[in-house]
């Protein structure tokens, strides 16, 4: 997606232990007009399935997710990264976080993940995998068919696209797959 490797380069900061800044317009500050050219680009990919609901996780997922559902007029449904008060009786999953160098444990009700949702996951980054690990348990506990997995920006000289595309029944598909990153140098994967 042109669009989107143009912004990284140009508004992006690669900074040193391979991390993409990208917080003045996906993850902090957000355009707005990026995001909704980013869910057209998952309509693109993502049209000829059959879901029904959208699933990401807190917080950099929602605004991506929110407006694929507003195209696709589905729910979204966002996994919490604590156990609210007033979620009772719901799916846990463990997680650890590569940026936040943390383990912690994501949520979902039972009320808005079950057997007969057919569900496309979206979220910011794809690096080590750990967070779409841990929304695959929770959507196999669930028993929902996950269907496809988007990502905004994939860090393919991680392990986690390569460990999620060994899952042959799942379509995985990034917006920009990063080759490497150096301080202040990004390489893209051929497309």
């Amino acid at each position: 997606m042109k669009l989107l490797k143009d912004r990284i380069l140009n508004d992006g900061k690669s900074l040193a232990g391979g991390i993409l800044k990208v917080d003045n317009f996906i993850n902090h500050q957000m355009d707005p007009v990026l995001m909704k050219s980013i869910a057209v680009e998952f309509v693109r990919r993502f049209a000829d399935l059959p879901i029904n609901k959208i699933i990401t996780i807190e917080a950099s997922g929602i605004a991506p997710a929110i407006m694929l559902g507003y195209l696709l007029e589905l729910p979204v449904v966002f996994v919490k990264k604590a156990k609210p008060k007033t979620m009772g009786d719901m799916y846990v999953s463990e997680v650890h976080s590569f940026t936040k160098n943390r383990t912690y444990d994501i949520c979902v009700s039972k009320e808005f993940l079950s057997a007969d949702d057919k569900v496309l996951f979206i979220d910011d980054f794809l690096a080590n995998g750990n967070a779409a690990f841990g929304m695959l348990d929770l959507i196999q506990q669930s028993g929902a068919a996950l269907l496809g997995m988007g990502f905004i920006i994939e860090k393919s000289f991680q392990e986690g696209g390569k460990r999620l595309r060994e899952l042959s029944d799942i379509r995985i598909e990034s917006l920009a797959r990063i080759k490497s990153l150096e301080v202040d140098k990004v390489s893209f994967e051929e497309d």
